[in-house]
């Protein structure tokens, strides 16, 4: 069975709140100060409050003691409270300025003014409230990778094989010419062993 929380100081309103979570067959856990509501919170935080965790929190904006939006800002700080899903409700008309501020100070999921809506339709928005506290955050969209710089690069051109180093000549053939070394050609004539000397005189 569900809990859900209650803070109203309007005795009517009060009473009429707690007969729809019996006919809804939900527990209530209710106060009409805000003194009490933030005492009970902070014995829900102590573990010393014998009590189901509601998943829902109701809060007048005005009360005695501790207002509305300083109560569901006592709720957000709560290591175990701090989830469940706040609706704010006023008989006071208050300006766009004054509903964001109200809003933003009890990180309250709606706003309703009174007289409240008609059962079904009331019950129907604190669903939706409490089915938004409890629905799982969206996925972070994917990053599109950027494409890879080395894909626009053009493709690097092979690298020469390494050069073959030459075969070194073995200590037999040390001292010997090379094997193409240039030898003169055998037509070629040797000199005279007269060469070069003076002519005789006859």
């Amino acid at each position: 069975m569900s809990t859900w929380m209650v803070v109203e100081d309007e005795p009517d309103l009060y009473d009429t709140l707690l007969a729809l979570f019996g006919i809804w067959s939900i527990d209530g856990v209710a106060f009409t100060n805000g003194t009490d509501a933030v005492k009970w919170i902070d014995d829900v935080d102590a573990g010393s409050a014998e009590t189901n965790i509601p998943e829902l929190a109701i809060l007048d904006i005005r009360l005695p003691g501790v207002e509305g939006p300083d109560i569901g800002a006592r709720l957000r700080q709560s290591p175990v409270l701090k989830n469940i899903a706040i609706v704010l409700v006023t008989a006071y008309y208050l300006s766009p300025a004054d509903e964001k501020k109200a809003i933003e100070k009890a990180q309250a999921d709606d706003l309703l003014y009174k007289p409240l809506p008609v059962p079904e339709e009331f019950r129907a928005v604190l669903q939706k409230a409490i089915a938004k506290r409890q629905a799982p955050l969206p996925e972070e969209p994917a990053v599109l990778k950027q494409p890879s710089q080395a894909a626009e690069k053009p493709a690097a051109e092979p690298e020469a094989p390494p050069a073959k180093p030459e075969p070194k000549p073995s200590p037999a053939d040390e001292g010997k010419a090379p094997a193409d070394a240039a030898e003169p050609p055998a037509s070629a004539e040797k000199p005279s062993p007269d060469a070069g000397k003076p002519p005789q005189e006859s």
